[in-house]
């Protein structure tokens, strides 16, 4: 326990460990100071809108906001932030570092009946308003948030900010001096509150303290004001939206404007700026001991399964060796009277190979990037990152993928090697990609900004078929060069009848039963996981993450173990699907999970977004069943060949 409980301190540090090295602070200082290397204008830039109402997200654009020139350029995105359907792009917003500003003026938008577009971008504005989409800023690396205080007078901190207010009936309301029904507010102005931190005065002097520093914090508080012929900011009247179409002499004009003040804290360092949106975050802390006791206990249970595995087979090995004459010869039972049958090749050996081709490739691919997520190279200020290290490893660990498919399809005794290394190469990134491109159509269809780019698709396939498919070929033929795995015992000609088993040594019920113990310690972390995917919650718990994962593993090795093992003591030789279907039959729970999640956490309806979300999940489903598939599959193997290894067989 002792030990135990050190890992999980190292894990519990790694987990602060968040900014990725050669992300250095961006130094500012006011505008015609000199410091060294320092910034004086604020960079503010958009990212996509979304929704827990929609799996659609849109970009900033899509809504008619204020847009800067064109000549400003959008900041370079990496793979996995447009897969992920990022849009970061400039703002029109200018902020320069420690001045404050009130009530500027950002840009008018005039909408007239004349105009064929007004009543089109006022609908997607009503429509963007009811269904709750949020901006997403970024300043400084630093997602924009907004702040309000709880029951409990606590601090709850979002990412990002409602575009407005929608006002159902008159009990309903945005406001309390307004009662009115079917109501649009928009929030056509922000209160920026920019906190920096001044320390470092031995770096650029004493006079930095006053006139320069590091950003590390951007708050937010959205309002709906409705100017008149002068800009007033400290009007409570709000800005209603027409919830019908313009008249024929009717004009609508929406005035933005912004107001920025500067807060100086020293109390707070640079590199502990992500604590106070990571802290907030709903049910993290409750879920800590959740968490722990959860791992414990799965432990626990995993080595009480691998003790009376161990003491029970040690028995069985112990009496059989003692067996000398040919009439106890006749007496025995168990796993050992089907030594000739155990390594019988198993029916659509082809397929089998290939899926634990694949589920080695996702297996590796897993472990290296929780690995790296948790020494802080994946970390959430560097987005996209963790996405793009997992779709670059995939693409790269194509070699052991052909190597283990072509090992374990010779020892099936196949030799159709062409159909084998094909099938292992394009089989699941064939059916992950079909899904992704169905998904991606009805983004297109609905000019969602997670649409990913014609250009990127080509970049996707060329990574495919110029790097992935040649390392698989290339695994294969070292796979293939090799001798046939020798089984330690011989297969007889003729099959040996299996008596009529029980209903709990029957196919169905062990593999239905299989997959409860693995599922139950990942389940908290999958809440999370998917509180990160849908609802725009920050996932940083890595070092639980990767814990987990190697409970998991444990956990599917020794249940697919012990039932595999019962299976042979009912002297039931058809194991070989039967081990990857036990630990594989957990997706099946993850995807129950994830249809709990859709209809009780989420507020979705339209149909688009329905078919969206569990296209997405039957990927996520997929790949997890060759992942646990693969590990009960190799462990029941390395399980069988080491047991009729130390038992003597005429």
């Amino acid at each position: 326990m002792r030990y135990y409980i050190v890992i999980v301190t190292l894990l519990l540090t790694f987990t602060k460990a968040f900014y990725l090295p050669g992300l250095a602070p961006v130094n500012f200082c006011k505008s015609g100071e000199e410091f060294g290397s320092c910034e004086s204008r604020v960079l503010l830039y958009v990212n996509r809108l979304n929704t827990e109402e929609s799996v659609i997200p849109y970009e900033y654009s899509h809504f008619d906001f204020c847009l800067p020139n064109e000549n400003e350029k959008s900041p370079v995105e990496n793979l996995g932030q447009v897969v992920f359907g990022e849009r970061i792009r400039p703002s029109a917003y200018k902020v320069e570092f420690m001045k404050n500003q009130t009530c500027v003026p950002l840009c008018n938008k005039t909408y007239t009946k004349n105009d064929r577009n007004a009543d089109t971008l006022l609908s997607k504005l009503r429509k963007g308003i009811s269904l709750n989409y949020q901006h997403h800023w970024i300043v400084d690396n630093m997602p924009v948030t907004s702040c309000y205080e709880t029951e409990d007078q606590h601090q709850y901190c979002s990412i990002g900010f409602p575009m407005g207010c929608y006002s159902k009936d008159e009990r309903d309301t945005c406001y309390r001096n307004v009662a009115n029904k079917n109501a649009y507010y928009i929030y056509n102005h922000v209160d920026l509150t920019i906190t920096y931190h001044s320390g470092a005065k031995e770096e650029w002097g004493s006079s930095f303290g006053e006139n320069g520093g590091r950003i590390i914090s951007v708050k937010v508080i959205p309002r709906s004001i409705k100017h008149h012929s002068v800009l007033d900011c400290t009007s409570q009247e709000p800005l209603e939206i027409p919830n019908k179409a313009l008249g024929s002499n009717e004009n609508f004009e929406i005035k933005y404007t912004y107001s920025v003040t500067f807060i100086m804290n020293n109390t707070i360092k640079w590199s502990s700026r992500w604590d106070y949106i990571l802290e907030s975050m709903p049910h993290t802390n409750i879920q800590w001991f959740s968490i722990l006791n959860s791992l414990v206990i799965v432990l626990f249970l995993s080595g009480m399964v691998a003790m009376i595995l161990l003491r029970t087979l040690h028995k069985d090995i112990a009496r059989y060796n003692q067996i000398d004459s040919g009439e106890d010869a006749q007496e025995e039972f168990g796993w050992k009277l089907v030594h000739g049958d155990v390594f019988r090749p198993p029916r659509k050996g082809m397929l089998l190979s290939v899926l634990l081709g694949s589920g080695v490739q996702v297996f590796c691919m897993t472990l290296v990037t929780l690995a790296f997520a948790c020494m802080g190279f994946l970390s959430p200020a560097n987005r996209g990152a963790l996405m793009t290290c997992a779709m670059v490893l995939y693409v790269l660990l194509g070699t052991p993928a052909g190597y283990v498919s072509a090992r374990v399809y010779k020892s099936f005794g196949g030799e159709k090697w062409k159909s084998n290394v094909l099938l292992t190469s394009m089989l699941s990134p064939g059916i992950v990609f079909c899904l992704f491109f169905v998904m991606n159509l009805f983004l297109w269809g609905n000019g969602s900004s997670a649409a990913v780019p014609f250009t990127t698709l080509l970049a996707l396939l060329a990574l495919w078929f110029g790097v992935s498919v040649p390392l698989t070929f290339v695994g294969a033929y070292f796979g293939f060069r090799k001798r046939a795995l020798e089984h330690p015992v011989r297969t007889n000609q003729i099959p040996r009848l299996i008596p009529e088993q029980s209903i709990y040594t029957q196919p169905i019920p062990g593999i239905v039963m299989g997959g409860v113990l693995p599922f139950g310690c990942i389940f908290i972390q999958l809440f999370f996981i998917l509180n990160s995917i849908w609802s725009s919650q920050m996932y940083y718990m890595f070092g639980f993450l990767f814990l987990v994962f190697l409970i998991l593993v444990i956990t599917c090795a020794e249940t697919t173990l012990l039932l595999c093992y019962f299976h042979l003591c009912a002297e039931d030789y058809h194991w070989w699907w039967r081990s990857y279907l036990t630990s594989g039959f957990t997706a099946f729970y993850l995807f129950l999970y994830c249809c709990h999640y859709f209809f009780t956490k989420l507020q979705i309806e339209d149909f688009t977004s329905g078919l969206l979300y569990f296209g997405y999940t039957l990927i996520m489903v997929f790949l997890f069943n060759l992942l646990t598939g693969t590990i009960g599959f190799f462990a029941c193997f390395w399980f069988i060949r080491k047991i009729y290894s130390v038992v003597k067989v005429d």
